[in-house]
């Protein structure tokens, strides 16, 4: 089943802040919050993330029904992705070193930050290329 693409793009602008304040006060609580968020939407897709509850419950009765859809794969996979580069940001917070922390966060603050402005999903886009290959190679 399709989603709502507004859904996606509003999980990437609360990720972004909730990134930006993970790595303005380098806060292993902020970034593991985020990191239990991207695992929940890996796990069960972006509307079962926390900011996909929110979008359904809060934001979208509010500004209407949806006009365009998107598969749920590739955001779901650019999930995967930030779970990814968040855990490894937790690494670096907790155990260290320091750079693997602020390096890793701000590689996904920066991912979620052109999907939230531009519209353009980073992960989305890998998951494109991966199937590409992988079907090229069958």
């Amino acid at each position: 089943m399709d989603i709502d693409v507004r859904g996606p793009r509003f999980g990437a602008a609360l990720t972004t802040v909730v990134l930006a304040v993970a790595l303005v006060t380098a806060s292993a609580w902020v970034l593991a919050w985020q990191t239990l968020a991207f695992a929940l939407g890996a796990a069960g897709g972006v509307s079962r993330s926390p900011y996909g509850w929110l979008f359904r419950k809060a934001v979208r009765p509010r500004i209407g029904p949806p006009t365009e859809f998107e598969a749920p794969e590739p955001p779901r996979f650019a999930q995967a992705v930030g779970l990814l580069f968040a855990g490894l940001g937790l690494v670096g917070y907790t155990l260290g070193p320091d750079w693997l922390g602020l390096a890793a966060t701000g590689a996904a603050l920066a991912a979620a930050f052109l999907n939230a402005v531009f519209g353009y999903c980073l992960g989305c886009e890998m998951y494109l290329l991966v199937r590409r290959v992988t079907v090229r190679a069958e």
